[in-house]
């Protein structure tokens, strides 16, 4: 099989798409998505193969009448690989090479393909690394034809199901030395994650104080775009899939008063590797400690609503599911099927509607994140001494007053007062705070 398989990138490759689904194909909508994911991993796709499948064949998948046809399609077509919109086990993926005749890739394997090409910082390419061979490693038996001697010639004999004597030869050795490679560099690599996961989490620590705001979100929905937007970032922004993998973080500042911290993290997709989502645990930190969500929605996709439950998955799975999550349908300026939109505004009605690219509806944005940040506005009595002049200039920074009184070394303040910002006015030690209205 190893013929078939010197790399698993597909840049620049002839690729068939093939999607098996458990109901009649809808057409090119039910393969759209791989066909995004394999345009993005740089495949040139020459031809789509979709099937109904009621039940999963244990040996191809599609069934070996389906496999036959899929061979005389890559023969017609010239193809060098072929990408299934599914996950296979390894023993299908072997069974259908051998059809085939060529490389054949799962979902997961391209996704991770394109995670790899991505990866420019020393921690996404480590994370990456970790998670391809996390994906490979129980692969290994049944990936690659020097191992075929395994099983020795014992047959179905208890001895022979590893070996009988004499039968034991280089494939059991071979087979053990790249298990032990494979799980030697997979300690090293959580090894030095871990260093930089703990220099990470003592940044992210060091914020506490901040209001923290995480851009999250299905992947080429805008996030990147509506970074830059906001903050000038210069983070790289182009319309493919997963085009940034690296978090970034800014300030920003919403409205008068209202400085917070921004971050910026990877794209989501349906079926997202269960390995990735563990190795970029701690780049989605950001999400788990952030105080607000902004959840951007890529509303002039015809599959918003189910681009929507994908990431509501992953952030269940990260445990995010509790966080505040202010939707932002996005794109609203490209929108075809107004009845989609419409719909979605009725799933959700306190969603703000922008257009990162051209800046509509951004300070609709601004308030409503600003509000998110005071939280429930608070009518305050405050009694500070005259000499403490950080309470007063934090009231007038952060919020609005309404009235002051001195008397003899004190001044009394009636201000309005955001309820998240409570705990920051009692840091700087008034004498009294009195909640006076709701």
């Amino acid at each position: 099989m190893e013929k078939f398989r010197q790399t698993l990138r597909v840049r620049k490759e002839r690729a068939i798409l093939v999607a098996a689904v458990p109901h009649a194909p809808n057409g090119p909508d039910d393969i759209a998505e791989l066909t995004a994911l394999a345009e993005s991993a740089g495949a040139v796709v020459v031809d789509k193969f979709q099937q109904k499948i009621r039940t999963i064949n244990p040996s191809t998948y599609i069934g070996r009448g389906k496999a036959e046809q899929l061979a005389g399609r890559v023969k017609r077509f010239k193809a060098d690989v072929v990408i299934f919109d599914n996950n296979l086990s390894p023993g299908q993926i072997r069974e259908l090479e051998e059809i085939i005749k060529i490389k054949v890739l799962d979902r997961s394997e391209l996704i991770l393909d394109i995670f790899a090409t991505r990866a420019k910082t020393r921690q996404a390419k480590l994370q990456v690394e970790l998670a391809q061979l996390e994906y490979t490693y129980p692969r290994l038996t049944r990936m690659w034809s020097h191992l075929d001697s395994v099983a020795g010639a014992g047959g179905a004999t208890a001895a022979g199901t590893v070996g009988g004597i004499g039968t034991r030869g280089p494939g059991e050795q071979q087979l053990e030395i790249d298990r032990r490679l494979v799980s030697k560099r997979i300690t090293d690599l959580k090894r030095e994650l871990a260093n930089i996961d703990r220099r990470r989490i003592r940044e992210i620590n060091g914020r506490r104080g901040l209001f923290k705001i995480c851009i999250v979100g299905y992947t080429n929905a805008g996030k990147s775009t509506l970074l830059n937007t906001l903050t000038d970032a210069g983070v790289l922004v182009e319309d493919r899939l997963f085009a940034t993998l690296d978090t970034r973080t800014r300030k920003w500042t919403p409205a008068r008063g209202a400085e917070v911290l921004i971050s910026d993290t990877v794209g989501f997709v349906k079926n997202l590797p269960h390995q990735l989502v563990a190795s970029f645990k701690v780049t989605l930190e950001e999400a788990v400690n952030a105080d607000l969500l902004l959840h951007i929605v890529d509303v002039a996709s015809p599959d918003a609503l189910q681009q929507i439950e994908s990431v509501n998955n992953v952030l269940a799975e990260i445990g995010c599911a509790q966080r505040p999550i202010l939707e932002v349908f996005n794109k609203v300026d490209i929108v075809r099927k107004i009845s989609q939109l419409e719909m979605l505004q009725t799933l959700y009605p306190d969603a703000v509607c922008i257009s990162a690219k051209t800046g509509y509806g951004l300070e609709t944005l601004n308030e409503a994140v600003a509000t998110k940040y005071r939280g429930t506005e608070l009518l305050l009595r405050v009694t500070s001494s005259q000499s403490n002049g950080k309470v007063q200039s934090f009231l007038r920074a952060r919020g609005r007053i309404l009235n002051e009184q001195y008397q003899d070394s004190s001044v009394l303040i009636d201000a309005q007062l955001g309820r998240n910002q409570l705990p920051d006015l009692k840091r700087l030690h008034p004498e009294t705070i009195q909640i006076i209205d709701y």
